[in-house]
């Protein structure tokens, strides 16, 4: 499996019970948690793009919540080991994970199958609406070798 230098992807226990189940996301004694910014949800409706963007100063830790998502990462530093690498990874119900991305790594993803897919982050830093950390390309960038099989008509982004 291909990697990026400094990305993680921790696979999460489910810890089920008679009333439902419980799922830690993300721990300060992990040894990937570095700080606490703040903590967000999105969401994409299948088959929808949210892709390309990269950050500066943070780094993101994120999970599918409900339903399944395709994330896809992009090793663009400069300096980097791993220049250029792609991951892909498949995570949300059936299959719960962390995916943790440094500074400099553009990352992305699809809802795929036929529910919304729920999105929860964790970055290290708040959201700046004065001075965004945020750098983006469009889904379908020639700058970065993936295909998200975009539908024709959808706006994606």
């Amino acid at each position: 499996m291909t990697t990026i230098d400094g990305t993680v992807i921790t696979p999460l226990r489910v810890i089920p019970d008679e009333r439902g189940w419980l799922m830690e996301i993300l721990r300060c004694d992990a040894p990937h948690f570095q700080a606490f910014g703040q903590v967000y949800m999105t969401t994409a409706y299948p088959q929808v793009v949210k892709a390309w963007h990269y950050h500066k100063k943070q780094t993101d830790n994120f999970t599918c919540v409900h339903g399944m998502m395709k994330v896809a990462l992009y090793d663009a530093r400069e300096e980097s080991p791993t220049r250029g690498n792609l991951v892909e990874a498949f995570i949300g119900d059936r299959n719960p994970a962390l995916v943790t991305v440094p500074p400099g790594v553009y990352h992305g993803f699809k809802a795929i199958g036929s529910e919304i897919a729920i999105f929860v982050s964790v970055p290290t830093l708040p959201y700046d609406y004065r001075d965004p950390d945020e750098f983006r390309l469009p889904p379908d960038t020639p700058e970065i070798p993936y295909d998200w099989g975009l539908l024709p008509g959808l706006k994606h982004g």
